[in-house]
């Protein structure tokens, strides 16, 4: 049996790699401090757990969930509210709004609704991996855009070929940015808005961490530029901001001619999302905030302990501004290795986990990423072995 050529394009997924590289570590009696994926390590709310279990008793809410009955009727309102409290940006619950069985679904699905064969897609690189993977398993054209540390990890658009141009579907954005922590203001969106104004192309948004914010920045969303709308979907998630990671609840926003292509693509692959967890997205919408700044805080504790005990081992970061990941060079020391190879080293030697830049395309190679999804006192564990490898002769 042979997959679909296509399938074949795809680089091994990151995690995959990773999962593997523990699963030998543990059973060498390695103790693993793992902050390679982004998986959010903080509770769920009480009152959305809650509201889920309360759903869930109701037989009801085990068919097959509909498009515009109640529960789903209610999310979009929530979703709408939650952006204008947000961003100060209009969306119509009918026809503006679509929740998502997570954002990472809906990222894919958007090159499969959209890309011919010979459609192109623009991928900033280096990028979250579904937004070139979920490119190459629709059959389309990946073209990346280099993004460098001295340009502060932004895409130059001008950069682009005409060829490339020329086919030019999609082009995807993430700001604040995974893997980098990358941070941009509106006037970067307004530069992206005016560059698309005469060409047809749909800018992909992915805002998942807009929340994860520190030192009095703001993430701002595309949507509030003026007339970009009709160009434009930007995706968000609940597995951030209230620690939802497992429930796979997700949506997406803006034009309305977009978001019903990707409406007809999800209705030939899934069945929406389970009515209770609909619920109970929407008391994490609607209820108190605070919890959310309660989890910034959170990361902002582990981001000043997990940086200031880098910096002082000599392992020189900075200090992002957003997102719970800190991304650096690969040590001076160990630049002769790959970001794979030097992932393993650390593995092996310290017991931690990171994620190889190269995981995250071809532009990451050289860096490596770190997820701050283990508590304070795992952090300065991490640090201390980390610096036993800064500190292992050649």
């Amino acid at each position: 049996m042979h997959e679909a050529n296509r399938m074949k394009r795809l680089p091994l997924y990151l995690f995959t790699i990773i999962d593997q590289l523990k699963e030998e570590a543990k059973q060498k009696g390695i103790d693993i401090v793992d902050l390679g994926m982004g998986n959010p390590d903080l509770s769920t709310p009480k009152h959305v757990v809650d509201e889920l279990c309360r759903q869930a008793r109701d037989p009801q809410n085990h068919r097959y969930p509909r498009p515009n009955e109640p529960a789903e009727i209610k999310l979009k309102i929530a979703i709408a509210n939650w952006y204008k409290d947000r961003f100060n940006v209009d969306l119509d619950p009918k026809t503006e709004v679509l929740p998502l069985i997570g954002s990472k679904e809906g990222v894919a699905h958007l090159s499969l609704a959209f890309l011919n064969h010979d459609d192109v897609a623009l991928v900033p690189s280096p990028a979250y991996p579904v937004h070139f993977n979920g490119v190459i398993m629709a059959g389309g054209v990946l073209y990346n855009i280099p993004m460098t540390e001295e340009n502060g990890f932004r895409p130059d658009l001008k950069t682009v070929n005409g060829n490339a141009l020329r086919m030019a579907k999609l082009l995807f954005l993430s700001y604040p940015h995974n893997p980098t922590t990358s941070v941009v203001d509106l006037g970067f969106y307004e530069e992206v808005a005016h560059w698309v104004k005469n060409k047809d192309i749909i800018i992909a948004s992915d805002l998942a961490y807009s929340d994860i914010v520190f030192d009095g920045y703001k993430a701002p969303s595309l949507l509030q530029v003026k007339g970009v709308k009709d160009k434009t979907i930007e995706f968000h998630t609940l597995s951030k901001s209230y620690s939802m990671p497992g429930w796979r609840i997700g949506f997406a926003v803006g034009s309305r001619d977009i978001l019903a292509s990707l409406a007809k693509t999800k209705s030939y692959i899934d069945f929406g999302i389970f009515r209770p967890i609909q619920y109970a997205a929407i008391k994490a919408l609607t209820g108190s905030q605070e919890i959310v700044k309660k989890t910034v805080a959170i990361y902002k504790k582990r981001r000043d302990v997990f940086v200031e005990g880098l910096n002082s081992i000599g392992w020189k970061v900075n200090r992002p501004k957003a997102t719970f990941y800190v991304w650096s060079h690969i040590p001076l020391k160990y630049d002769a290795l790959t970001s794979m190879e030097f992932a393993e080293l650390l593995l092996n030697e310290a017991g931690v986990v990171v994620a190889p830049g190269i995981g995250f395309g071809d532009h990451g190679e050289g860096y490596v990423r770190f997820a701050l999804v283990e508590d304070e006192q795992r952090l300065r564990l991490a640090v201390e072995r980390l610096k036993k490898v800064l500190a292992m002769k050649d």
